[in-house]
C-alpha cells in the first residue's frame, strides 16, 4: 500500500495537519459534517432585508505567532480591534476586568469589596483549587459574587471543582494601588491580557484559514463509527471503509475511544472522567446597527442563563445587512450540569425557551426592544471547553497514552484534551505531523 495518511476531523487542527503533510504522502480529509470548519465554522441567517453570519461562538485571534499571522493574514484582510470587554452586574455595566474596575458599583458594594481585597487573610499558599485561588487573589466578597457565580455559569460547576493549570494569565491580578484607583474612578487603563484583537474583514472567521482548505482534500458527510487499529481500516456511517497507513486524529478523545475495535474497559472508564461544555447558542439579528456597544460583555446575574453575548456586526460589519447588527449569547451545559437543569421542568422545547430567555433579558437589561429584532436562531455546538476537573490530566494523558499504543496521533482543543486557543489548535496540527516531514 503507498503512504496513505487519513486525517479526522476538518476543524483548524485538521485542515492545517493536512495541509503540512510531506506532499509525497497521499492525504485524505475526512468530515463528519457538510462543511468545513469545525469549532471555528459558522453559519447564516436569512432575513427581510438580507443575510446575518454568525460564527459557531466568539471567536477572534490574537495569535503571536510569526507564521500564524502570516498564514491567517494572507488568507483574510484582519480587522484590528483593540479589546474592550465589559461586565453586567445587576444592572451596572463594569469595565473588564472588573475586580480594578469596580466604579461604577453602589458605595456600600465597593466598601465590602474593598475591605475583603485590602484585608485578605485567605492563604496564598497550598493552593488546592480554583475557588482557594481566587479568595487568595481577590478576597471573599468579590470571589462570591463574580468570578465564582461566573464558574459555574462558564465551566458549569462549583470553582472548588477545578484545578488552577489553565489560569495562566487569563485572570488579572491588580495591585492594591489599581485596585483603590478603579474604584474611585471610571478612567483606568485596559488591563486585559491581549491587547489587539483580529478578525476577518469578510467571510467569517474560519476566512483566516481558507487559503489552506482550498489546497487539501475534505471528503464530507463521512462519520467514522469503527477504527481497526491492527488492519488499519476505518469504516464510516455510510457503509463505506478507507484503509490507512498513518492516522492522525482530531476527534475529542471521549469520541474516540468509543469507536477504536476492542477498547479497553479501563480506557473506556477513564474517557468517562473527562467532561467538556457544550454550549446552546441564540443568536439574533437587528434592524439597527447600533445595539451592540462593544465587542462583547460577560454577564455574572444568575437569573441571566448565557455567561458571554459577543457581537458578530461588531467583529465585522460584512457579518450583517447595511443598517443592521447582531447579538449572540452563549448558555453552557454539559455532563456536570445538563440543559435540562438549566431551564429546569419550564418547558418540552428548550430552544424555544432559550430564544424567548435570551429576548427578554435582553429587553430587560436595555439592549434591544422587542421590535428590533428581525431574525433569531438556536443550535447546540457539542463541543465547547475541555473542563479543567481535578486530576484531568491524568486521564487525558492516560489515553493519549493508549492512542500513541495504537499509531494514532492525536492533536486540536479536543485531540490533545487542553484549553487550545485558534492559533493553538492551528499550530497543534502543524505540530503533529512534523514526524513525516522529517
Amino acid at each position: 500500500m503507498e503512504n496513505k495518511i487519513i486525517v479526522l476531523g476538518a476543524g483548524i487542527a485538521g485542515i492545517s495537519a493536512g495541509y503540512h503533510i510531506n506532499p509525497k504522502f497521499k492525504v485524505t480529509i475526512y468530515e463528519k459534517n457538510q462543511d468545513w470548519g469545525g469549532m471555528c465554522g459558522g453559519f447564516n441567517l436569512t432575513s427581510p432585508v438580507g443575510n446575518f453570519w454568525f460564527d459557531h461562538a466568539v471567536h477572534l485571534s490574537f495569535a503571536e505567532n510569526h507564521y500564524v499571522q502570516e498564514v491567517f493574514h494572507n488568507s483574510s484582510q484582519p480587522i484590528r480591534h483593540i479589546p474592550k470587554p465589559m461586565n453586567y452586574y445587576k444592572g451596572h455595566w463594569i469595565k473588564h476586568p472588573a475586580q480594578n474596575n469596580l466604579y461604577p458599583l453602589p458605595l456600600e458594594e465597593k466598601v465590602l469589596a474593598l475591605k475583603d481585597m485590602i484585608h485578605n487573610h485567605n492563604p496564598k499558599d497550598n493552593i488546592n483549587n480554583f475557588e482557594q485561588w481566587l479568595r487568595a487573589q481577590y478576597g471573599d466578597y468579590f470571589t462570591e459574587n463574580f468570578p465564582m457565580c461566573y464558574t459555574e455559569k462558564y465551566w458549569t460547576t462549583e470553582a472548588k471543582n477545578l484545578s488552577t493549570s489553565w489560569v495562566g494569565k487569563r485572570l488579572y491580578t491588580p495591585n492594591l494601588e489599581e485596585i483603590l484607583y478603579g474604584a474611585m474612578s471610571p478612567q483606568t487603563p485596559n488591563t486585559y491580557y491581549a491587547k489587539e484583537m483580529r478578525y476577518p474583514k469578510e467571510g467569517q472567521y474560519r476566512s483566516f484559514f481558507r487559503s489552506l482548505r482550498e489546497k487539501v482534500n475534505i471528503c464530507f458527510n463521512k462519520e467514522v463509527v469503527l477504527i481497526d487499529t491492527d488492519a488499519k481500516k476505518i469504516l464510516f456511517k455510510d457503509g463505506t471503509e478507507d484503509h490507512y497507513t498513518h492516522l492522525v486524529s482530531t476527534l475529542p478523545l471521549k469520541e474516540i475511544t468509543k469507536i477504536i475495535k476492542n477498547t479497553p474497559e479501563e480506557i473506556i472508564d477513564t474517557s468517562l472522567k473527562l467532561h467538556a461544555t457544550s454550549v446552546a447558542l441564540v443568536s439574533l439579528g437587528f434592524n439597527r446597527n447600533d445595539i451592540p456597544k462593544e465587542l462583547w460583555f460577560y454577564i455574572y446575574d444568575k437569573d441571566k442563563l448565557f455567561a458571554r453575548v459577543y457581537s458578530p456586526s461588531f467583529k465585522s460589519p460584512k457579518n450583517a445587512p447595511n443598517g443592521c447588527s447582531s447579538l449572540q449569547a452563549e448558555i453552557y451545559f454539559s455532563s456536570l450540569k445538563s440543559i435540562s437543569d438549566l431551564v429546569g421542568c419550564k418547558t418540552h422545547d428548550i430552544g424555544e425557551y432559550l430564544i424567548w430567555h435570551t429576548k427578554e433579558k435582553f429587553i430587560e437589561m436595555g439592549i434591544c426592544k422587542a421590535h428590533d429584532i428581525i431574525c433569531e436562531d438556536f443550535r447546540i455546538i457539542p463541543y465547547a471547553n475541555v473542563i479543567f476537573t481535578h486530576d484531568m490530566e491524568n486521564f487525558r494523558n492516560k489515553i493519549l497514552d493508549f492512542l500513541k499504543s495504537k499509531n494514532i496521533i492525536s492533536c486540536g482543543r479536543f485531540g490533545e484534551w487542553d484549553y487550545l486557543w485558534s492559533d493553538q489548535s492551528f499550530l497543534s496540527g502543524y505540530n503533529a505531523v512534523q514526524i513525516f516531514n522529517r
